[in-house]
């Protein structure tokens, strides 16, 4: 039998659809927080985070008759009707983010508009008590007890490091797109990120990287035309781009954020990863903070039920007018690369006891210093070098590992390397792991680390500040092996790069030491190493009616 389900039911289920974990907690309440112009934002977690989330704010902060409207489903300052939502400019708008984070925990409100007193609203089990409070201008709010009453939910949280991490990640990602604001997260009492609210990028990034990231990065500023037909708006952009020295394994530090939202969009995400091109090696991605400021009419926000993407009226001419601005920045700021990694011919190209399945393919030259080409029967092999030169390696490093294990060898002196205060979150979450693989580390505090040990195998030392990369790929609930994840990496830096000159002795090692790979057709990436083209395609192309001369 069909019947109505109860008001507080329906919140739960609502609620569903906004708060999935205790970050999704964080990113509504510092969203408020930020709506209300708050110049400071603390945040302060316990444990995983169900236990206690502490979000306080120096912002307009709400009268008694608001603050008691704030918690009730579809209430909101920032919309007055339908047609609001093509021009609204703030991060909240839905009016359910502090119901739906009182459906499924115990949420007390103090806030106050600087008035001679605040109000403290508290709501549990979805009673409602309001009542006067002191407190300066500003909000708090507290959430205690979350998802208690839906085991499910808190079951298929991960551990409380990780969960913290996720939290961490969110609070970071502000932090870097909003270097005007200051930022404080604690976790279980202990500091773990302080920005210092200078409205400077460099800053900003000093606080969440380290000085070593910081000293590497320039800002810009530029604007930006989106044409569609005849139709035109501008675009702003700013932020601050690392030298392409300063790389990370993973997309994960290209921090953007849309109209004030910080976001994990991957197709600017992309864009700004294409705009460095050439200049990163192959495998390598920047670290950067790009902001975007589009007319409300060219981006949507109103289509996740967490706000965790975002749609444009054309997200290609969007992306595009990122990737130009970026690269021309790159350009202005004189960031190219240079140098190459140093590469170890004679020891991974050595011969091996195995068939090659290139034993007849004989080179005839190199294209762009980057493609080998092969004659092999009737047709045209062109080979990557670099893609060839990892895959051969990785099998090299693989086999290796297998027989004898990750060896380590000390650092003496051990070495210092920041962390931001995600990684360190991942750091701490993954710390096993990390120390099967190789690197032995000691907390240093604030983000420092000493590493006292790193892997080694072929007895190769991997570098010390590599440990931010591995990190990395050890990310919560990540499916890949980390090990061979870690081997990938190992593999492509002593790589030969594009644009090395092979000697065609090197070339023809390179492409039968390729053939006695065990997957010889891709990289450890799964890129393809080889290209085969057929005396057919020749004979087409060029109308002739066989290949012969004539």
């Amino acid at each position: 039998m069909i019947h109505e389900l109860d008001r507080q039911t329906r919140a739960q289920i609502a609620a569903g659809e906004v708060v999935t974990r205790p970050a999704s907690v964080v990113v509504e309440l510092v969203e408020n927080a930020l709506d209300a112009g708050a110049e400071t934002v603390e945040i302060e977690i316990s444990g995983d985070g169900t236990d206690r989330i502490r979000v306080s704010d120096d912002g307009v902060g709400m009268s008694e008759r608001d603050a008691a409207l704030a918690v009730e489903r579809h209430t909101t300052s920032k919309l007055d009707d339908a047609a609001d939502l093509e021009t609204v400019e703030t991060l909240g708008f839905r009016g359910e983010a502090l119901p739906s984070i009182a459906a499924v925990s115990r949420l007390e409100l103090t806030t106050n508009a600087s008035g001679p007193r605040g109000t403290q609203v508290v709501v549990e089990r979805g009673e409602k008590s309001v009542t006067a409070a002191g407190r300066a201008r500003g909000t708090t709010v507290e959430v205690t007890d979350l998802f208690a009453e839906r085991p499910a939910r808190k079951k298929a949280l991960a551990s409380a490091k990780a969960e913290f991490a996720r939290i961490s990640r969110v609070v970071t990602r502000y932090a870097l797109v909003r270097p005007d604001v200051r930022f404080v997260l604690r976790h279980d009492g202990r500091e773990t990120l302080t920005t210092p609210g200078t409205d400077r990028f460099t800053d900003a990034l000093l606080a969440v990287y380290g000085r070593e990231v910081a000293s590497h990065a320039s800002t810009f500023d530029a604007s930006r035309e989106l044409r569609i037909g005849t139709e035109s708006d501008e675009m702003a952009i700013d932020g601050v781009l690392c030298h392409p020295l300063v790389s990370r394994a993973r997309r994960d530090h290209v921090h953007v954020s849309v109209n004030g939202r910080a976001l994990a969009e991957s197709r600017i995400r992309r864009a700004v990863s294409d705009a460095y091109g050439t200049l990163l090696p192959d495998g390598r991605e920047p670290v950067a903070v790009v902001r975007l400021s589009l007319p409300p009419s060219w981006v949507d926000h109103n289509v996740h039920p967490a706000k965790s993407d975002v749609e444009f009226r054309d997200t290609e001419v969007v992306a595009d007018a990122v990737e130009a601005s970026v690269n021309d920045a790159l350009s202005t700021a004189d960031l190219r690369r240079s140098g190459e990694l140093a590469m170890d011919l004679d020891s991974s190209l050595s011969p091996v006891e195995a068939e090659s399945v290139f034993d007849d393919v004989r080179v005839i030259g190199q294209f762009r210093d980057l493609y080998v080409l092969c004659e092999v029967g009737d047709e045209l092999l062109v080979i990557d070098q670099h893609a060839a030169h990892e895959r051969v390696n990785y099998e090299r490093l693989r086999e290796a590992v297998e027989k004898a294990g990750v060896d380590s060898v000390p650092v003496d002196p051990p070495v210092s390397v920041s962390l931001s205060p995600p990684e360190a979150a991942l750091l701490e979450a993954n710390r096993d792991a990390v120390e099967r693989l190789g690197f032995r580390v000691a907390d240093f505090g604030g983000g420092t680390y000493r590493v006292e040990a790193v892997p080694a195998p072929l007895g190769r030392p991997f570098a010390p500040d590599a440990l931010a990369d591995v990190v990395s790929d050890l990310a919560a609930n990540d499916p890949r092996d980390p090990r061979d994840e870690f081997l990938k990496d190992l593999a492509c830096h002593p790589s030969i790069k594009a644009g090395d000159d092979l000697s065609v002795a090197d070339a023809t090692r390179l492409v039968s030491r390729l053939g006695s790979c065990e997957a010889p057709y891709t990289c450890p990436h799964g890129r393809p190493t080889v290209l085969a083209i057929d005396e057919d395609a020749f004979v087409r192309g060029f109308g002739r009616r066989s290949g012969r001369l004539g």
